[in-house]
């Protein structure tokens, strides 16, 4: 099922009603205040749902402790402000803004400290969803995923820009409702993730990168609106997606996802030149999900807005 909502706790919550609303949300759980005279009323929770995966954005108000296990999906907790001390899988993992702490799944943990100035950006990924896509990006089955991730370093960035992203659409949105899109979110996310988190891949240098670019853009060419991941850009090539990325960079000199773009935006300019009555439904049509960033991209490249191409005719 894919769809985005929004969930709110209800009134002035004690401790049961915030911990089943976060249950409901993200991961069940244990819940223990930590000061005997705290209050819930500070409690709070919202969700984001898209397919397989959750962005939950919580804060308890007060300093607690948590127990749970994280039953069949990935935890990745990133602190926006404050401390959250986690014991996973026997070792310590302390995490303050710019750092995650990844939580696999089935596996118990402790959250011994989240203090009451800690609210989270929690994402919640199914276990068979990202080993899935693991597998498309290029990490074997021996690759361990880490305890903890930095968002400071420009891969973790880009991936926590890419989450905040996806948390602020409206509930509404038309496009994000679409289960086509929501998929393709929910695997540019994980991959994202993925990549940001595994380690590099060794170096090959008999790879024929040329080859390998060529018939990445040919397949871009041949369906510009399919809804693209990197990771299926990577199968068309039989490469993981870093040795992808590494041959675009050095052949072309952008990333798959730019070249992509550029050929979107070329369509789009040819079928308003043409005649199209809507510049909506066609930038939707060529795979544009996010109307505010399609315009910009488009006014970049073509040094005028969208809409005055239809003014032109």
């Amino acid at each position: 099922m894919s769809r985005l909502e929004q969930m709110r706790i209800p009134g002035d919550p004690d401790w049961d009603a915030a911990s089943a609303a976060v249950s409901d949300a993200y991961f069940p759980h244990q819940l223990n205040p930590r000061e005997s005279r705290s209050s819930a009323s500070q409690a709070d929770v919202s969700l984001t749902v898209i397919g397989p995966l959750r962005i939950a954005r919580i804060g308890w108000g007060a300093e607690v402790a948590i127990h749970t296990d994280h039953p069949g999906a990935y935890g990745i907790n990133v602190p926006l402000g404050g401390v959250l001390e986690t014991q996973v899988g026997g070792h310590s993992v302390v995490s303050t803004s710019g750092l995650a702490t990844i939580n696999p799944p089935d596996t118990p943990a402790d959250i011994t400290r989240w203090s009451s100035t800690c609210s989270i950006v929690g994402v919640k990924i199914d276990r068979d969803f990202l080993r899935h896509e693991m597998d498309r990006v290029g990490g074997g089955p021996d690759v361990t995923i880490p305890d903890q991730l930095d968002l400071r370093a420009p891969a973790g960035e880009s991936w926590f820009r890419l989450v905040r992203s996806i948390a602020a659409q409206p509930a509404d949105d038309p496009l994000l409702a679409n289960p086509l899109v929501a998929e393709q979110l929910a695997a540019s996310l994980t991959d994202a993730f993925l990549l940001a988190a595994l380690p590099d891949d060794p170096v090959d240098h008999h790879l024929p990168r040329p080859r390998i670019v060529t018939r990445v853009l040919d397949a871009l060419r041949a369906d510009p609106a399919r809804p693209w991941t990197a990771a299926d850009m990577a199968d068309v090539a039989g490469v993981s997606v870093r040795r992808l990325q590494e041959g675009f960079r050095e052949y072309v000199g952008r990333t798959p996802r730019d070249c992509l773009t550029e050929i979107r935006l070329a369509a789009v300019h040819d079928e308003l030149r043409a005649g199209a009555t809507s510049v909506t439904d066609v930038a939707m049509k060529w795979g544009f999900t996010h109307t505010g960033r399609f315009a910009a991209a488009f006014r970049r490249k073509y040094g005028v807005p969208p809409s005055a191409l239809l003014r032109e005719l």
